[in-house]
């Protein structure tokens, strides 16, 4: 039925007689001689209908946008002054010399070329958008990006193993999504938020080497780089170290870089300990391409007669951070006001700040409210510390040490792109040494900051028992311009390190059974040493595509309530189908 694709119609084929097949993109009628823009995946091309052939004349009329047609033709140069320099097809065009209309089309309720329609429409009727040139090219992106990753991983001995989706619901981590078994009435599955464990007792099975690009789904809120089920490339491997898997992921990346994007990316990726990151940026993830940085300065703050920053500064859980952004000084005070209320969003109650007029004249080149509750020497350590120069503001965060980092470290990415101070390029970056735990204050225990199954840099459980907030995990995350890209870690192989971890995190001996009796279980029968890494393959080609969100590179994605509007999911069910789950709905109590 189809010779060539519409966007394959080059000078190369002058003469010659084609079949095409695609979509009616545009129709034009000059009086006379009537054009169409037929469309297919891999671009369009121009046909022309000749009113002399009058049967297939007569069906162009008929014609509109969408339809689906199959016509045969010849290759020709179009007339001088018609070429097209913008289309690929520009130079040519195909003269119709028979025509069939495969399939019609109603109007369609968005328009194909029609950048403005909003997502709530693009979601519903996805299958028009998707036939947008733009959308196309990202999934043909992204297709060519997971090829070449598997690849990469084949050619190296990984071996690619399906996982269930069908498992069992564990206490750590987002909430899961369950699914109610018929033949086990009152029991749940849970759809998988990774296949952590299962990688892991592939490496016990001696498998060791392991990938998959697996569907995951998290039960959590949702933003632009978060979807509930989404797609990561999963790795693990045996008789491995940190800096092994960290080398051979890093060549990886480089690799599908150079061969997708034909960018070089650095030979050596910078690696940075989680507690610089934080000290440094305020986030663990920070964006290179920003020269900003956060500068401690609580310890200039704890005698000063000013209790907002001196409070902060004399607190172990306080911090007095400065952010100084060159030439802010022409800020206004509408743009500061913005960026007070914008850092309001991370609980900072506001955004002291400091002009800097005149570096050299001391006090009097100084201006800010703030300035009469510093004495002269805090002042010039101040400006010393934070190498201010004439014409620079100074933004500060004074608070709970959480709560600077998070408002400045958000704040400094605002600023970075407001004032277009962004680098070209790309940064990666490896964060490590973080730490093992985190305190939940509110429900007062400890939790794992990644999952309960990262290793402990020391091996010493009574140390580790003792002193959870000191333990430093063998874990490691790869940030691309800001952005988590992959994250992973060397895994416990060692039953009575894992029930230790567990027990910090609040599982007594009981619950750990419950939970996690098969991987206590296969781990007294010889694991051996190992660890990995996940990549979230939506965010990866987020980045290499410029897509504003994950659900840009995806062809059927939720909305940020995790529905489809595409299938109206979700939706009820029937009576007969929940009584055979033994369910019965319960109404949520109105607000």
């Amino acid at each position: 039925m189809r010779s060539y694709y519409c966007g394959h119609i080059n000078e190369g084929l002058m003469g010659q007689d084609v079949n095409l097949c695609g979509w009616v993109h545009r129709r034009r009628d000059h009086g006379g001689v009537i054009f169409i823009d037929l469309r297919d995946r891999e671009g369009r091309v121009q046909i022309v209908f000749d009113p002399d052939c009058h049967d297939i004349f007569a069906m162009a009329e008929k014609v509109r946008s969408e339809y689906v047609l199959h016509i045969v033709g010849r290759v020709r140069q179009r007339p001088e002054g018609t070429i097209n320099p913008d289309l690929a097809t520009g130079q040519i065009e195909v003269m119709v010399s028979d025509m069939t209309i495969l399939n019609v089309s109603e109007t369609p309720p968005i328009q194909i070329d029609d950048d403005t329609v909003s997502e709530e429409h693009r979601l519903k009727y996805r299958y028009l958008d998707l036939r947008r040139p733009e959308m196309l090219q990202r999934l043909r992106f992204r297709s060519r990006i997971t090829q070449n990753l598997r690849n990469f991983l084949e050619e190296r001995g990984f071996i690619d193993v399906e996982t269930p989706m069908l498992t069992k619901s564990t206490p750590e981590g987002a909430r899961d999504y369950l699914v109610p078994s018929r033949t086990h009435p009152g029991q749940f599955f849970a759809l998988p938020q990774s296949p952590q464990l299962f990688k892991q007792l592939l490496m016990m099975s001696g498998l060791d080497r392991y990938y998959q690009v697996v569907r995951c789904f998290r039960d959590e809120d949702l933003r632009a780089d978060r979807q509930p089920e989404f797609t990561q490339l999963d790795i693990e491997a045996s008789f491995i170290d940190e800096n092994q898997i960290m080398t051979l992921m890093e060549d990886m990346i480089r690799d599908v870089f150079a061969a997708v994007l034909e960018e070089q990316l650095p030979s050596s990726f910078p690696r940075m300990s989680y507690q610089d990151a934080i000290s440094r940026f305020g986030v663990d993830k920070p964006d290179l391409r920003i020269p900003l940085e956060l500068i401690e300065v609580s310890d200039l703050m704890t005698q000063v007669d000013f209790k907002v920053f001196s409070g902060p500064a004399k607190d172990k859980q306080g911090r007095v951070a400065v952010l100084n952004i060159p030439n802010g000084c022409e800020l206004t005070r509408k743009q500061i006001d913005e960026y007070t209320q914008y850092v309001g969003i991370y609980g900072a109650k506001g955004l002291a700040y400091i002009k800097v007029n005149d570096a050299s004249a001391g006090r009097e080149g100084l201006q800010s409210p703030i300035v009469k509750f510093m004495d002269d020497d805090v002042l010039t350590a101040l400006l010393q510390r934070t190498a201010a120069e004439d014409g620079d503001l100074m933004f500060f965060g004074a608070d709970k040490a959480t709560i600077v980092n998070e408002a400045l470290g958000a704040l400094r990415v605002k600023v970075g792109h407001d004032r277009n101070l962004v680098e070209h390029g790309w940064k990666p970056l490896w964060v490590v040494d973080f730490p093992m735990f985190e305190r939940d204050e509110k429900n007062d225990r400890w939790s794992a900051l990644h999952h309960p199954f990262t290793a402990p840099v020391s091996d010493d459980i009574t140390a580790l028992k003792q002193a959870p907030g000191e333990a430093l995990s063998r874990a490691y995350d790869l940030i691309l311009n800001g952005c988590e890209v992959g994250g992973g870690s060397i895994r416990i192989h060692s039953t009575e390190m894992q029930q230790a971890v567990l027990n910090v995190l609040g599982i007594d001996d009981a619950e750990a059974k419950e939970k996690f009796g098969f991987l206590l279980d296969a781990l007294k029968y010889g694991a051996p040493p190992h660890g990995g890494i996940a990549f979230g393959l939506d965010r990866l080609v987020m980045l290499m595509t410029g897509a504003s969100s994950i659900r840009e590179v995806m062809a059927f994605p939720k909305t940020q309530t995790a529905a489809c509007l595409l299938t109206d999911a979700p939706s009820g069910v029937s009576d007969r189908h929940l009584k055979e789950l033994a369910l019965r709905p319960k109404k949520p109590t109105e607000k």
